[in-house]
């Protein structure tokens, strides 16, 4: 399954009513997430999936390479999902501001 992937530029500016979603383990997430970003790690997300669907969501994770995963897992459950290219390191590159804790 081939799922959309969206750059942190794009994301920014169509912001819109998505839900972000970190993927990474608890410990990560709250040192350092996107502003708004719901944590649910990708080893709980199979049991929760269904929750999205029809939702749309952006799936984040440190680089990336988590969040496809688990967009292909969100997207087989019904949901409208988009990876960020280069997860939260990316978004921190480039600026953006950092939440901490949980």
């Amino acid at each position: 399954m081939t799922v959309r992937e969206i750059r942190v530029d794009q994301l920014r500016r169509d912001g819109g009513a998505v839900v972000l979603l970190d993927v990474r383990s608890p410990g990560e997430h709250a040192d350092g997430h996107l502003p708004g970003a719901v944590n649910v790690p990708l080893d709980r997300l199979d049991a929760v999936a269904a929750r999205y669907a029809g939702q749309d969501v952006v799936t984040v994770c440190r680089s990336g390479a988590r969040s496809l995963v688990a967009a292909r897992m969100l997207a087989a459950a019904g949901a409208r999902v988009q990876s960020l290219t280069g997860g939260t390191e990316a978004w921190r590159q480039a600026g953006h501001p950092i939440e901490t804790g949980r």
